[in-house]
């Protein structure tokens, strides 16, 4: 059995450089998730779950110690093998030319096509499948334009599923999503987990959401991150000044 964790971070500070000075949003961070794992992460805007995610997946050079994915280091990664470990839906829209929900969609796929990116009938099929879990067979042909913020979520999440990686990272997906289709989204992404062992960490301002579906909720706050079980976290302080003692 592989009892490796799906993500390991090491003594990392996360952030970005400015004017050619680091500044540390999160410091000293060891954590490690596993796989069959779904993972809230809660905190205040500003208070760095942007980054980490964007931080674990190579989008944003560690400031300081060691992120590994599956045993593997993101400085050993070249970002081929690394689309292949790890997906990210982000909060910011992407366009282009032409570009329809299916085609955004298929671009999860392309780690796995040829030098020519053709589309053989196993990748349509997988993409396919992505696009119906996400239900967007009635929009696939609508270009990234004509969507509603809503339908191009569900399209960049169906996009993260289609590139079939053992980590998932969601900053916010749930964002522009109608009451069902949060709670559509939320079962789906626990039954990645679970029944395809990935490891999924989702950033969510729907702590109710996080409650009901997550195993884990990871709380950043104070430079700090702090993952506990999903059993106690109703009453963890941190957790009670996010929720504002609603829940």
């Amino acid at each position: 059995m592989d009892n490796r964790a799906a993500i390991h971070i090491s003594n990392a500070n996360f952030g970005y450089t400015k004017h050619k000075t680091s500044v540390d949003i999160l410091k000293n961070i060891t954590l490690k998730f596993g796989k069959g794992e779904f993972i809230g992460v809660a905190g205040l805007n500003g208070s760095g779950k942007s980054t980490l995610l964007r931080s674990v997946c190579g989008l944003l050079p560690l400031l300081k110690g060691d992120v590994s994915i599956n045993g593997i280091s993101l400085s050993e990664l070249s970002a081929s093998e690394l689309a292949k470990q790890a997906s990210i839906v982000l909060t910011e829209k992407i366009s282009g030319f032409n570009l329809n929900c299916y085609d955004a969609v298929a671009a999860g796929q392309m780690p796995y096509t040829n030098i020519f990116n053709a589309l053989e009938p196993e990748h349509k099929k997988i993409i396919n499948s992505a696009i119906e879990a996400c239900g967007l067979l009635l929009h696939q042909n609508k270009l990234l334009t004509e969507l509603s913020d809503g339908l191009f979520q569900k399209t960049m999440i169906a996009k993260c599923i289609a590139q079939q990686t053992p980590v998932m990272l969601l900053d916010e997906p749930s964002a522009f999503l109608d009451y069902a289709s949060k709670h559509e989204l939320f079962l789906l992404l626990k039954s990645l987990a679970e029944k395809d062992n990935k490891c999924i960490l989702v950033s969510s301002h729907d702590l109710d959401l996080v409650l009901k579906y997550c195993h884990k909720v990871l709380l950043v706050k104070n430079s700090t991150a702090e993952l506990i079980p999903i059993e106690e976290a109703r009453w963890h302080t941190v957790f009670k000044e996010l929720s504002g003692g609603y829940l």
